[in-house]
C-alpha cells in the first residue's frame, strides 16, 4: 500500500526527512483502506519508518487488532533533491547546478539505484509473506519502491516516465504467493474519489498549480 496525502503545503520533494505527517485528507484515506481491508484475512500489519507510512498502516492494524511492525526496507528511496521545491518552470531543476545530477536516467543519477530498491523491498515483501504465511498481510510504503518491484515482477524495464506510474495515493498493489512464487500482481484504489485530481496517475501539472505529487 502507497501513504496516504501528506500535508506538504510548500510542495518540498521530502523524501526520507522527518516531520512529514499525514494531511487531515490523508487520514481519511488511511481511514477508508482500513475499512476496506476489515474483512480480509490480515495476521500482519508492517510499515516504512517515515510517519507518513506508519500513520496510514496505524488503522488497518488497529482494526484487525494487531500490533504495527516497522521495516526499513519499506522505506522511501533516497534522492540528492530531497528538501527541494519542484513545480513546472520552477524549482530545483532549473538551476544548473544540479543538472549534472540529471546524466543517467537508467540507473538513476539522482537517487537510489533502482536494482538497490528490487533488491531491498523483494526482502520486505519475502519477510511479510513468510510472517503471514497462509494468511495476507499490509505493507506500507512509497509509490517509486512500490511501481519499481512491480516493474521487476512484471519484467518490465525498470528506468520509467514517472507521470506514468501506476501508483495513487493510498492504493493497493497486490502479490499474490503460491508457496514463495508470486504467481500473480493486482491494483486497486479504494481511496479513489479522495484523491486530489492532480495527483491521479497521468495527471499534467500546471504552471503555478498544485504540485503533482505526493511520494
Amino acid at each position: 500500500m502507497r501513504h496516504g496525502e501528506v500535508h506538504n503545503p510548500e510542495g518540498v520533494l521530502y523524501g526520507r526527512r522527518a516531520g512529514y505527517h499525514l494531511s487531515d485528507l490523508g487520514r481519511r484515506m488511511a481511514d477508508r483502506v482500513a475499512e476496506h481491508l476489515a474483512g480480509r484475512d490480515i495476521t500482519h500489519v508492517v510499515a516504512s519508518p517515515l510517519e507518513r507510512a506508519q500513520e496510514t498502516a496505524s488503522p488497518i492494524a488497529k482494526t484487525h487488532g494487531l500490533d504495527l511492525a516497522t521495516d526499513e526496507r519499506l522505506i522511501e528511496a533516497a534522492n540528492v533533491f530531497e528538501g527541494k521545491t519542484f513545480g513546472v518552470g520552477d524549482g530545483a531543476l532549473k538551476k544548473p547546478a544540479n543538472w549534472k545530477y540529471l546524466t543517467n536516467p537508467f540507473r538513476p543519477s539522482w537517487g537510489e539505484p533502482y536494482v538497490e530498491q528490487v533488491v531491498r523491498m523483494m526482502s520486505a515483501l519475502d519477510a511479510a509473506k513468510d510472517a503471514a504465511r497462509g494468511h495476507e498481510a499490509v505493507c506500507v510504503s512509497h509509490q517509486l519502491p512500490i511501481w519499481i518491484v512491480r516493474s521487476f515482477v512484471e519484467r518490465r524495464r525498470l528506468w520509467h516516465d514517472p507521470r506514468k506510474r501506476e501508483c495513487t495515493l493510498a492504493s493497493l498493489t497486490t502479490f499474490t504467493y503460491r508457496g514463495d512464487k508470486i504467481v500473480s500482481v493486482g491494483y486497486s484504489e479504494p481511496a479513489r474519489d479522495l484523491v486530489p485530481a492532480h495527483l491521479l496517475a497521468g495527471a499534467k501539472p500546471v504552471k503555478g498549480g498544485p504540485k503533482a505529487f505526493g511520494a
